[in-house]
């Protein structure tokens, strides 16, 4: 009896062994192969959003896609929430936040993996055409929209880099999509949007009657959030990453979308 106990509790461990080396949080399908499900924004233009076919599209998805192709795991996309996206990822919902997202100190002291930062960013100011807007010193006794969750709120916030500028709105409005704070703006409904670049010359490119005022307010980078713990799953993409940059792959799908300057894309300007 004793050894068939200690075989059957051998046998376990080395079942629960197996499970942790099949990789971080891993779904599979049918056939076994690990399913690798990204968490996106899905209004975020042009980094991830639904096209006119209704599939998920943009530079991220695009690089994604071709990581797990590479890697030989099927990709699914999940839209999270993005205030809550962290929560999302913790949760398991999905394996990593990849969708245009700013590396944030408070990231890393909550322990979160993070890959290399891929993008070089900034916040602008997004107002209509002809608005008396030039700078962000125009904007005191104004309302301002800014998308929840975002790293344009973070700096707005009390203790945030540009909580002296949000000092003199006289509101600062927060959205749940940047969507839902263009729409704000062309209702006339807010005076301005503080947004990332790409985003509102993407959005500003397809939708006429707005204006991306040149005025950076602060410098950020973009980046992979995984799970604590999943270090070798944010190698694993890391590396198709690499491959993708060595091999052209990454600079072709980056040239599909004109809004995304290669120059502040680190991967290839090293």
């Amino acid at each position: 009896m004793k050894n068939l106990k200690k075989a059957l509790c051998l046998l376990l461990a080395a079942l629960m062994t197996v499970s942790l080396l099949a990789g971080c949080g891993s779904k599979k399908d049918d056939s076994g192969k690990k399913v690798f499900i990204q968490g996106i924004d899905a209004e975020y233009p042009p980094f991830s959003y639904l096209d006119s076919d209704g599939n998920y599209a943009g530079f991220d998805v695009e690089v994604c896609k071709a990581a797990c192709d590479l890697l030989g795991w099927e990709y699914k996309a999940f839209p999270v929430n993005w205030e809550q996206k962290l929560v999302q990822l913790d949760q398991k919902e999905c394996d990593c936040i990849w969708s245009g997202m700013t590396i944030l100190d408070s990231m890393k002291t909550s322990g979160y993996t993070l890959s290399a930062p891929y993008y070089d960013n900034t916040q602008v100011i997004m107002v209509k055409e002809g608005s008396a807007v030039k700078s962000s010193k125009d904007l005191a006794g104004l309302t301002v929209a800014v998308q929840l969750g975002t790293s344009g709120e973070s700096l707005l916030n009390k203790g945030g880099d540009l909580e002296s500028l949000a000092a003199t709105f006289k509101e600062l409005v927060r959205c749940d999509s940047f969507l839902k704070c263009f729409t704000e703006l062309g209702g006339n409904a807010v005076d301005a949007v503080i947004v990332d670049k790409p985003v509102a010359e993407s959005y500003a490119a397809k939708n006429a009657g707005f204006t991306v005022l040149d005025e950076g307010l602060g410098a950020e980078q973009y980046g992979i959030a995984f799970r604590s713990g999943d270090k070798e799953l944010c190698e694993a993409i890391e590396g198709a990453v690499k491959t993708l940059v060595e091999n052209g792959t990454y600079a072709k799908i980056a040239a599909k979308y004109p809004d995304i300057s290669t120059n502040n894309l680190l991967f290839l300007n090293k």
